[in-house]
Formats: C-alpha cells, structure tokens, sequence
C-alpha cells in the first residue's frame, strides 16, 4: 500500500487492488449521546430563543421557543410511551413540514420511539397506494400522525389496521381511536419516559428514512442517534461560522428527505439555532411564498436546488427588498439535487458580491441518506460550479476503478447500520470492507490531486449504454448541457438507449426564453418556443455543445424543450427538487419518441465539421 500526506491534512493511501483511500488525519471531536440532548441544553442555557417559526393560517409567524419546545417533547414522549410505541411499533408521520411534525418526531426520538416521516405523494396518490402499503408492511407502526388528517384519511383508513391510533391537529376518523395532538401537549412527565430518556444511546434508532422508490419499493434507511449526532459534528467541523454565531435558516426542502430532514432540521437543533419554515418551493406557482418569507427572514446559511436560485435570481433583478434582506447575513450559499449551470452560478456570485464585501461562499457536497447525509464538502469560495469537495472530518472515501470511472465508497460513523428489517439489502449495500457502496462515480477536480476536490461523474445506476455498447454518463452529462446551454434551460433529461446517438428533453428557462423572444408573461409556452430566435439561441447553444463533446457518449445532437411543466404527482420531480430521470422518461415516451421521428418541434445540433 502507498500512501501520501498533503499540507492540507488529506492521507491518500493507494491499496493492492488499485482502489484509494482518502481522508483527513484530524480526529473527529466527540459527539452527544442523542440529538435531543442538544435541544435541552439550549433549552436550559437560553429558554426563551426561538427554535422553531411558522405561518399561521394568518400570515403570521407562530414561533416555539427551545424552552417551550423542551417542554412538548417531554409530554409527548410520555404519551407514545404510555400508548406502547417502540422500536417495532413506531410513529408514522404524514405531513408536510410543521412545528407540530417536528415536535412529534422529536418527542418520538427523545424517548428511543423511531419515527417515519413519508412523502405526502404516498397517500395522496388516489387509488395508487402501494408505495404506502409497502412501507405499512416494512414498519408496522403503532400510530400514524397527520397534522391536519382531512386529506390523508382516505389512505389511512385503507391502508392502516383500524386498532392503529390517529393523532392530529384537525380532522378525524371513526374508523380508528383517536388522540388530539393538543391534548399529547398536556401529557405530565412519567417517570417511564424519564427512564426511556436515560436509556437512549448511540446504537437506538432515531427514525427511519426512505428511498425514493424509483427503481422499486421504498427502502428503511436506519438512522441511529450516533449517525445524527456524528454527523453534525462533522457539519460543525467543516463551517466554522456555526459555533461562532447561532444559524438562521430559511428551508423549505422536505423533512422525509436526508437534507433537509436531517442536515438542516438537526444543525439547528446542534447549534442553538432558529428554523424558519418556508412554505414555498422552487415552482412557478409556490417561489412568490418563498420570496414572501425572504423578505421578511434574513438567513445566515441558506440551502435551495439550482431552478430554485434561478426564480431567486429573476425576484431579485426587481425586488431591492428581497436582495437586501437576504444577503445582510449571510454566510453561506448551497446547492445541491442537480448540477448548477456556470451562467446561474455567475449572476448568483455577482449579486453575491455586490452585497456582501467579498462575496460569500457558493458551495455543494455530496452525500446520501444512508450516509447522514454530509460525506463530503468544501466551505471556501471557488470560481464555477460542480466541485463536490473532500471526505468530512471523520469521513474515508474509497475510490473503486470500475469501467473506466471511479466508483464511490465511504465508511465513517454517520453511516447506517443498514436497511430495516432487509438482511439481505443490507449485505448488498457494503463491500467487504465495510465501505458502504454510494453509486456514484467521481473523478479528480485535478488529476492525482485529492485536496482539490472531486467532481461528481455520474450516478452508475442511471448510466446507459448506447447501441454501440459505449457507457454514457447520465450525470455528468447532464450537467454538462445545462452549463453549455448558457442559462437557457435549468436541466435536461438524457435519451438514447440502444440508440446510435443522444438525445434530450430540456427543461426550459422560461425569463430566458421570453426575454429572447419579447414575450409578456402572458405568452403561451408553444408561442414562444416557435419564435424563431428562441430556436435560433437554442439551435446555437446545442450545437456549440455538440461541437466540443469528446464523442458519441457526450454528444447530444438533438433535444426538444418541455412545453408543460414537469409534474410532482407524476414524480417526474421529487420532494427536494431534483429533476428524476427515469420518470420523466416514462411520463413523457411520447416526447422521447418525437426525438427520433423528424418532429419540427425537435431542434438538430449543427455539429460536424464541414469539409
């Protein structure tokens, strides 16, 4: 085994089979036994902060102090306790983000109770319930929760035993007993939730996480109390400014998804900090509640998918309010759930810098629900997008060669024990080492150079072979052609299995596109998608892509730009954003077709060189 210290404190060890060995040599600090051990210190060194916000049906901010807080989640655990919850009976949470949902959660978790917070889409899919049986079956939950149940009662009653107990804020069924949350509020304090407290260690399950259910039934993901705590000590590790001043964080991403439902909800919770809910999301119809509430709340760190600063970026061009608000403390920019594009990432840095004196830090990392989720990052500020960073404190990255890219595998003590109740997922999901086996490929932002970060090159799963048996990397691609298209799209969906060539759908920029075409807001889509410069400036950035592509595996020479948004309830796009490949080309077989069939809709790339 060869191995290479550099001056930033990364080991590189290179092992007889090839693969490499990366990580820091820093130990990691020590970390609580529990999360909600966090939240009572800052409940008894400073009660009266404010932990958690959000609107009521007013308008106005209803807002849960740590003390305050400290106090529900005692109630609460008592109560589960007393109604026989446990580990293999645990809570189910259907609900959106809410004060209410956190509370339970964290109620549930402060007395070693798991809980399981699906996507809303599972019982709100009309007839189609089986993701939701799937995970009924998995879990065998001793009660189900649901904020405001009116909507969810439908699939509740259906799918859930009718001795499985409701517990809500309003709306109730009678085909099952029912507890009024308020009421759990007003639970005394047992001396068996006392002792339940005492008891919860490193190794108790916290809650349970699932897949996406993509490529088949949603997986539990066991997420123990070490994975949480290890975790945000890792955060703590890599952004300095946490310690120094308690986050405000504005977050609309959702709490059944690994980024928001552990990385924000618990860096909060870690640092003494305040959770703004966020009730919009990065669509044309929801971002005018986000702008709403940026107005309003000035974050210090702040976390939105590439289309999200997108609609943030065009608010901003008009709306002084907002820009000012926003950057007046802001320390640090993410993103994350899909490749940002260099013209997106330019005017965020512009803005960026004409508010803040230097600038702020636009970063990304890479990570997964198994792995807590923060794996690797980079906090410094870099020139262009796409940079995933170096393993955390705590975190070794193992790079496996693997038909020609480097495969991802990463051990550190924010990794899952495995899959709930699934012995044999769970040996598929480690190697032999114990390295658990991530999916994706990266590659060296510099050749050899591992302290200048990795670039992510592509998720293997969602990789393809064209006819002539060449590997094409989706990810990667992806991102390419989103940043070749200069700002004219903010993603693309890649085509051509068993094809000769590739091709796309785009998912369209529409301020871009109007301002190409001096179209008003009121133009329909397929106006202006005919203007003839809007295919011109497509036709351009397609076929400049096409010019420069390396070969047939990075060529797209065709694409056609998606009329009708993508849908939530199709799950062309998930909870957190991210555009799903695979969905999208199911949903839209019809417009993959058209790719092929001489469509007048289809624009060509120009790109073989003319002799």
């Amino acid at each position: 085994m060869q191995s290479a210290y550099d001056r930033t404190g990364l080991v590189s060890e290179t092992q007889a089979d090839g693969s490499i060995l990366i990580r820091q040599s820093a130990g990691l600090q020590d970390w609580p036994r529990c999360m909600t051990e966090r939240f009572l210190h800052w409940a008894n060194t400073d009660p009266d902060r404010i932990w958690m916000a959000e609107r009521g049906a007013d308008g106005q901010w209803l807002r849960v102090s740590y003390g305050q807080g400290a106090q529900a989640i005692w109630a609460i655990g008592s109560a589960l306790l007393a109604a026989g919850l446990s580990v293999d009976r645990p809570l189910l949470i259907l609900s959106g983000n809410s004060l209410s949902h956190a509370l339970m959660a964290l109620g549930a978790q402060h007395v070693g109770i798991p809980s399981a917070a699906l996507s809303p889409a599972y019982a709100l899919s009309g007839d189609d319930r089986g993701k939701l049986a799937s995970v009924i079956e998995q879990l065998t939950p001793g009660m189900v929760f649901a904020d405001h149940a009116g909507k969810f009662l439908p699939a509740i009653d259906a799918v859930l035993a009718p001795d499985v107990p409701l517990v809500s804020q309003t709306g109730r069924s009678d085909a099952r007993p029912y507890l009024a949350y308020d009421n759990l509020l007003n639970t005394p304090v047992s001396d068996a939730a006392r002792a339940a407290h005492a008891a919860v260690g490193p190794d108790t399950v916290a809650k349970f996480l699932f897949t996406s259910g993509t490529t088949g039934s949603p997986k539990a993901v066991i997420q123990t109390q070490q994975m949480l705590c290890a975790n945000q000590a890792m955060v703590a590790a890599a952004y300095d400014f946490l310690a120094a001043e308690p986050p405000v964080l504005v977050d609309w991403a959702p709490w059944n998804h690994t980024a928001s439902g552990n990385k924000v909800f618990n860096m909060a919770i870690y640092n003494g900090g305040t959770y703004y809910i966020d009730d919009g999301r990065p669509t044309p119809a929801d971002i005018g509640k986000t702008i709403r509430t940026l107005r309003e709340v000035a974050p210090t760190w702040y976390f939105n998918v590439p289309i999200g600063y997108q609609f943030l970026l065009d608010a901003m061009e008009t709306d002084t309010a907002l820009t000012n608000t926003f950057f007046s403390r802001l320390r640090m920019l993410m993103y994350a759930g899909a490749g940002m594009s260099q013209p997106v990432w330019d005017r965020l840095a512009l803005v960026a810098a004409r508010h803040v004196d230097g600038g702020v830090p636009i970063v990304s990392g890479l990570g997964a629900t198994e792995t807590g989720p923060f794996a690797l990052y980079y906090a410094d500020k870099k020139d262009r997008p796409g940079n995933i960073g170096v393993p955390a404190l705590g975190v070794t990255l193992k790079l496996v060669p693997q038909e020609g890219k480097l495969e991802a595998r990463l051990k550190s003590p924010s990794i899952t024990p495995g899959y709930w109740r699934n012995a044999a997922l769970t040996a598929d999901a480690f190697d032999d080492e114990g390295y658990y086996k991530l999916g994706d490929a990266l590659r060296f932002a510099e050749e050899g150079n591992p302290s200048a970060g990795f670039i992510f090159d592509g998720r293997l799963a969602e990789n393809f072979k064209l006819a002539t048996g060449t590997w094409v990397a989706v990810g990667a691609l992806r991102a390419a052609l989103v940043n070749a298209m200069g700002g004219l799209i903010s993603d693309a969906v890649i085509a051509g299995e068993e094809k000769d060539d590739l091709r796309a759908l785009l998912v369209p920029n529409w301020a871009s596109l109007r301002d190409i075409a001096g179209a008003s807001a009121a133009a329909s889509a397929e106006d202006v998608l005919a203007h003839p410069a809007v295919r011109d400036a497509l036709t351009d950035a397609l076929s400049a892509h096409a010019r420069t592509a390396t070969g047939s595996a990075a060529r797209v020479v065709a694409a056609r730009v998606m009329a009708q948004p993508l849908s939530f309830a199709a799950g062309e796009v998930t909870d957190k954003g991210s555009v799903n490949q695979r969905a999208v080309l199911r949903e839209r077989a019809d417009l993959v077709a058209s790719l092929w069939a001489g469509d007048p809709a289809v624009i060509t790339a120009d790109w073989k060189v003319k002799k």
